[in-house]
């Protein structure tokens, strides 16, 4: 059964090896080559990775003469931000009521506690004075 494009990318993204694939793409376009030297699997194996990378359209593949660049494809990562955003305001606005109801208990904590002596002021205002005892 096909999977619906977001589905696809997900998928592509669950697997380490791919995300570290993309992570080193974001840095700018390369080739094959370079993308497989920091793995320990074959160019088979990477080839692989790259397809279920550009089927989800997370990547594009040009050809130039005898070099093929591996590149990011941004149209499924804005998919992905605009799913995301709807579990990002919801956390955004949870840690709001948070960051509100905290504020009103430190509030109340505040009016129930007792009043701070004054002794450090008197002591301060009796120094300026020059009458301080020790």
């Amino acid at each position: 059964m096909p999977l619906d494009p977001l589905s696809s990318t997900f998928a592509a993204l669950a697997d380490p090896t791919r995300r570290a694939i993309l992570a080193r793409l974001a840095l700018g376009e390369t080739s094959v080559m370079e993308l497989a030297k920091p793995f320990d699997m074959s160019l088979p194996a990477i080839s692989k990775h790259l397809k279920v990378l550009e089927h989800a359209g997370l990547i594009s593949r040009g050809r130039e003469a005898q070099w093929r660049p591996c590149r990011i494809a941004p149209a499924s990562f804005k998919e992905v931000d605009g799913w995301l955003g709807n579990f990002r305001r919801f956390w955004d606005e949870s840690f709001n009521r948070l960051d509100g109801l905290l504020e009103e208990m430190k509030a109340e904590e505040a009016a129930k506690a007792p009043p701070r002596s004054n002794r450090k002021v008197r002591v301060q205002k009796e120094k300026q004075r020059g009458r301080t005892r020790g």
